[in-house]
């Protein structure tokens, strides 16, 4: 197993919310974490610094050999984070409102969970396609799946950034959890907003097929979405199913 990310303040803001985690457990599965903070003054930065650490760190001591066990444990431990991050924000006013979108890999063996909450999204890079395996929770995607939007409209729609779904923000979590099989040569792909909003899932695509080491492959994905524009911070994780650990940025 490859393992690759990339993170990048894009071109228009002054800092990086976004936040991405690697971690290994005590019998040797991995979750890889992505977390887009949002709101107040710097209350997006802590909001998922706070996901993805306490997550992982959590997650290093576990040693679940059971795939539906492990999915549990993620439902469990984000509803945990979501009353942590929401008591902060209660805590310090400048943190007020605070909270982050995080998507969320967990592999064990062959098989690998996916959670996301928010607009932060996994990919499935199989057989030389791509595939969106997360639903995004946000206005624009509830208004294209009830057909008042067409997926053109959806490109122009103004309010592209509000989300239906985040971590932090409201008293219950509800996580889209789901699995899957992992099979050989199969490629990941974590990544925030700030990728899919500029990049286009075919330039994706073309990326994930490319000769290229996996962190340059991550690297070339933040540079396109640079090359358009990037008003949002920008993250890749890209996970390979064979391969050597790479080392990341």
């Amino acid at each position: 197993m490859e393992f690759a990310y990339r993170t990048d303040v894009g071109q228009k803001r002054a800092d990086n919310q976004d936040y991405v985690g690697l971690f290994k457990n005590e019998v040797g599965a991995t979750l890889a974490i992505v977390a887009d903070g949002m709101g107040g003054h710097q209350g997006g930065d802590v909001a998922s610094e706070m996901a993805v650490s306490h997550i992982g760190y959590a997650f290093e001591k576990t040693a679940a050999t059971d795939i539906a066990i492990a999915a549990k444990w993620l439902i469990f431990e984000l509803q945990k984070e979501n009353d942590l991050i929401l008591a902060r924000g209660q805590q310090f006013s400048d943190l007020t409102g605070m909270g982050t979108t995080i998507v969320a890999v967990l592999i064990l063996a062959n098989r690998f969970v996916v959670a996301n909450i928010g607009d932060s999204r996994a990919y499935l890079y199989r057989h030389n396609h791509l595939v969106q395996i997360t639903e995004d929770h946000s206005l624009v995607n509830e208004l294209v799946r009830s057909g008042e939007l067409t997926p053109e409209e959806a490109e122009n729609f103004p309010r592209k950034n509000v989300i239906t779904r985040s971590l932090g923000v409201a008293p219950d979590v509800d996580a889209d959890v789901n699995i899957y099989d992992m099979m050989k040569g199969d490629m990941l792909l974590l990544c925030s907003d700030g990728l899919t909003k500029t990049v286009p899932d075919a330039a994706i695509a073309d990326v994930l097929a490319s000769n290229e080491e996996l962190g340059i492959k991550a690297q070339v994905l933040i540079q396109k979405a640079n090359d358009a524009g990037a008003p949002d911070n920008v993250t890749a994780l890209l996970v390979n199913a064979n391969g050597e650990d790479d080392d990341n940025d």
